[in-house]
């Protein structure tokens, strides 16, 4: 493992250091200084020259200090000569930006790609892209892992006699139909209309969810609104209670205040793809470290990534059941 450098920006050096640990490769020091005109400047102070290098940034808040921290790490390792650069960003925020849905609007994730392949990304390696679409902005290969085994092993053990696995929305059906499979349960799903960035409007739940006890699985939590609408439909559709599961769980806003203390929430299951809230000590974490490890080993060796994923992403599964059954 010689050729491998990592290197990790202010975002979330715990997780940089986890997946060093597993790759058994000492974190590089970074010196990110910042000037009295507010300007950062980043500084590799391990040799890149030849070597195979991976920069661990994801764009957790504060999202615009993080990104720009990242794209200098990145023309840093460009400027060393590194043979290869991947940008390892396990939460790429700006995956929501993804199509023109009003006039004159700007599309931030296609923007952010082609800043990350101008500074020199070679390859993005990231986890659980709100829109799959993402993929066809970057011009460079990209990586996309799942946590979607990590989350389900949570729950394998557990007594799901009448559990059901909930998405809060139809775009996330798929994904929660994949969940499904993997822990032998039916799936249903919200129907939402997206009112303001932190209010939306559940009018309707699609699946038999009466008497049963609810995993709700997102893709991401930020404030927290569109799990809190969904509870109250299912409350109302006579579910019992519910386990809360998401990769990124940002928190932000009023979600501790919103989510900790709801009657109907049993467990909130989470990632460490960002940084977890300090002042939530019930929040269960799953790690990432070791996945994120495995991809770029296998990136390192040239070895297939997809086969971490074997039985758990539907192209190397068995047949999925009809959503909604």
């Amino acid at each position: 493992m010689r050729e491998i450098v990592v290197f990790s920006g202010s975002a979330h050096r715990p997780l940089a250091t986890s997946i060093c640990d597993a790759l058994g490769v000492e974190l590089s020091p970074v010196e990110l200084t910042r000037f009295s005109n507010d300007c950062l400047q980043a500084q590799l102070l391990a040799n890149c020259r030849q070597r195979d290098v991976y920069i661990v940034q994801p764009l957790s808040p504060p999202t615009q200090e993080h990104l720009m921290e990242l794209l200098l790490m990145v023309d840093a390792a460009r400027g060393a000569s590194a043979q290869q650069i991947t940008a390892v960003i396990p939460y790429f925020a700006y995956a929501r930006s993804d199509k023109k849905d009003a006039s004159r609007i700007s599309i931030g994730g296609r923007l952010v790609a082609d800043m990350l392949v101008a500074a020199g990304v070679h390859r993005v390696l990231t986890m659980s892209l709100h829109a799959p679409q993402v993929h066809g902005f970057f011009s460079v290969p990209v990586d996309h892992l799942t946590a979607l085994g990590v989350l389900a092993d949570h729950f394998q053990g557990q007594d799901l006699t009448d559990a059901v696995v909930v998405s809060p929305d139809f775009g996330n059906a798929k994904t929660a139909t994949q969940f499904a499979r993997l822990l032998g349960l039916p799936v249903a799903a919200g129907s939402k209309k997206r009112l303001a960035d932190d209010q939306v409007v559940i009018d309707a739940i699609v699946g038999d969810v009466e008497g049963k006890r609810a995993i709700v699985l997102d893709d991401e939590i930020a404030t927290g609104g569109s799990i809190v609408e969904l509870l109250d439909r299912l409350a109302e559709r006579g579910c019992t209670e519910a386990a809360v599961a998401c990769t990124h769980g940002l928190f932000v806003g009023k979600a501790l205040e919103r989510l900790r203390e709801h009657p109907m929430i049993s467990e909130v299951i989470t990632t460490d793809s960002v940084p977890p809230p300090a002042d939530w000590p019930d929040l269960k974490i799953r790690t990432v470290a070791g996945l994120f490890a495995s991809a770029i080993d296998r990136i390192h060796d040239g070895e297939s990534v997809s086969n971490l994923f074997d039985g758990v992403d539907p192209a190397h599964g068995p047949p999925q059941p009809r959503l909604f059954d």
